[in-house]
């Protein structure tokens, strides 16, 4: 088969999602031809029988996992740690796409290069949101002050670890109190910041926890010096004057002023869809795609972050994998179903895992949750909980499923009640399940 035979696969992102689907792709393409026979080329193109991958990845760092982020600002991690499997050549690095050609079927970058596609992959991930604060853009401007930083990329957890370690004591505001924010507050107290918590809601982590287990949370993060408002809106920023803008504060709702040195966006992320967009596809809250992983476009795909599937956008590494993994399985044709189609993409059941590590070697509060934890009339709910030993496991039980649960402390039992739940099993002994010998 000759180069110009070759199915040309271009992915717009290199992520996680972007470069498992590449990576998988090269292997599968090699797995259908029966033979490794293939070899890289050296501008960024990843060429094998049958299939040639590009990935364009905006980050000139080399690629890295985003899940270890918070311990490489707590110190615990050197950035290279977080390095993700070498890509090899068919990935450019510090490219980004800027339009999307549908009918010449051609990505063009931002060094004015251009890719041709045969199938056009979107994995563009999620941007940090950045709220509405009042004085946090000046008027026509798009810079944060100085000292203000999103906690998103591998740039991001740099600023933030140069700015701690500036001196001691620096006094560090996170404003948002879900996962991202809780992983920075923790990371920041590690290395000695005055740490402030601001949540506008009325308790932490309140997507993943009930009020039992995000009070243990609370108390444990309180333990280590992390001072936490809930149900705390923040209305502005205070900065010294402009040129040379930098933040001194932040204004609550109810006037009080928190002194900050550092300030740290940690409310959440939203789906990359600009270029879907421009492109014609269907956007909603992100780039929808159907149980094959196609968008609107019948030769553009999404997966990851970006990707909207039956009304849900994940934002979650575990998904992103699974899709990845789902969508080079179809464009190689090395997985089938019993029926001889294509496997297809039929949701994630995302299990949540944090571990937080507590300075001085008081040991780590490991947390897990999945599923449904907030009951529905009806359901039945079993809670364990031991004081002297900080656990305490709740699980939410709907006819005789297990539908949803959350663990602190000790997680033994979590892979047994996990694929308890993923598999939708027949519960026959909810107690073993729930106990340590339930995960051995």
């Amino acid at each position: 088969m000759t180069s110009e035979q070759q199915q040309r696969v271009v992915v717009i992102g290199g992520g996680l999602a972007g470069l498992r689907l590449a990576a998988r792709l090269v292997t599968g393409a090699e797995a259908g031809a029966g033979a490794g026979a293939g070899t890289g080329t050296g501008t960024g193109t990843g060429t094998h029988t049958g299939t040639q991958v590009t990935v364009l990845g905006e980050e000139s760092h080399v690629p890295y996992n985003r899940v270890l982020l918070a311990d490489v600002l707590a110190g615990r991690y050197a950035p290279e740690v977080t390095a993700l499997p070498a890509p090899g050549p068919a990935l450019r690095r510090g490219v980004r796409a800027v339009r999307i050609d549908r009918a010449d079927r051609t990505v063009h970058c931002d060094d004015g290069s251009t890719e041709p596609y045969d199938t056009l992959v979107l994995a563009t991930g999620s941007n940090a949101v950045l709220p509405p604060l009042r004085g946090l853009f000046e008027p026509e401007g798009r810079e944060l002050p100085d000292g203000v930083h999103a906690f998103r990329t591998m740039d991001d957890c740099l600023a933030l670890s140069a700015a701690v370690g500036a001196g001691a004591g620096v006094r560090a505001v996170v404003i948002g109190g879900g996962l991202l924010g809780v992983s920075a507050a923790r990371a920041l107290a590690e290395r000695g910041a005055q740490v402030v918590l601001a949540q506008q809601g009325e308790r932490l982590m309140e997507r993943q926890l009930d009020a039992d287990a995000s009070a243990l949370l609370h108390a444990h993060l309180t333990a280590l010096g992390i001072e936490i408002h809930t149900e705390c809106r923040v209305r502005g920023l205070t900065t010294t004057p402009s040129p040379g803008r930098r933040v001194s504060g932040v204004e609550l709702a109810d006037g009080y002023r928190l002194d900050a040195d550092v300030v740290v966006l940690a409310c959440g992320v939203r789906p990359r869809t600009g270029l879907a967009l421009a492109a014609g596809l269907d956007v909603r809250t992100g780039i929808v795609v159907d149980d094959r992983l196609r968008t609107s476009a019948p030769r553009i795909h999404a997966v990851g972050d970006c990707a909207e599937h039956d009304g849900r956008v994940y934002g979650l590494a575990g998904p992103a994998l699974e899709q990845a993994d789902a969508l080079a399985a179809q464009l190689t044709g090395t997985a089938t179903t019993a029926g001889g189609g294509a496997p297809e993409y039929n949701g994630t059941r995302a299990l949540t895992r944090l571990t937080l590590t507590t300075p001085g070697g008081a040991g780590p509060l490991d947390l897990a949750a999945f599923g449904e934890t907030t009951p529905l009339p009806g359901d039945d709910v079993v809670r364990l909980a031991d004081a002297t030993r900080r656990t305490y496991r709740k699980v939410v039980v709907r006819g005789d499923r297990l539908v949803g649960g959350v663990l602190l402390g000790e997680l033994s039992s979590v892979g047994a009640l996990a694929r308890s739940w993923e598999d939708a099993e027949t519960l026959t002994d909810l107690f073993h399940l729930l106990t340590d010998d339930g995960g051995s």
